[in-house]
């Protein structure tokens, strides 16, 4: 099991706005936060069900990254209560600014009651909410 995982976008503040809405369909927010003087270094912004972050954004800048893109190849999927909530995950991230990776719907390929939608987040970060229940 995975206890928490964290990416490195580009711009922080775009970051925060787009997953302040995109995940806030889903109950998830902005729980923790902590600053370079904190973490020696670093700024970082854990997003979970409180108490517990379990998704970081961080500046991480003990481990410079390379220019460029920072997504490309990862997929993160977020799990939803509802349909409903898949729905407004997939509305509120379109609405920041998210490229459609595929709009909310069955998948029954995975399995019949595989509820999801796909966004590609500002730094190519393939983005899935998803609702495994029946209807």
């Amino acid at each position: 099991m995975i206890d928490h995982m964290g990416i490195s976008p580009t711009d922080m503040e775009r970051a925060r706005q787009f997953y302040d809405a995109a995940l806030k369909p889903l109950g998830i927010t902005n729980v923790m936060e902590v600053t370079p003087e904190q973490t020696g270094g670093y700024h970082g912004i854990g997003y979970g069900v409180a108490p517990k972050p379990f998704f970081w954004l961080s500046t991480d800048n003990r481990r410079p990254l390379p220019d460029g893109p920072r997504g490309a190849g990862v997929h993160i999927a977020f799990q939803a209560g509802s349909r409903a909530e898949v729905d407004a995950f997939y509305a509120a991230a379109i609405e920041q600014g998210a490229r459609d990776n595929g709009p909310p719907g069955i998948r029954p390929h995975y399995h019949p009651a595989y509820y999801a939608a796909f966004v590609i987040d500002p730094d190519g970060v393939n983005v899935e909410a998803v609702c495994q229940k029946p209807e």
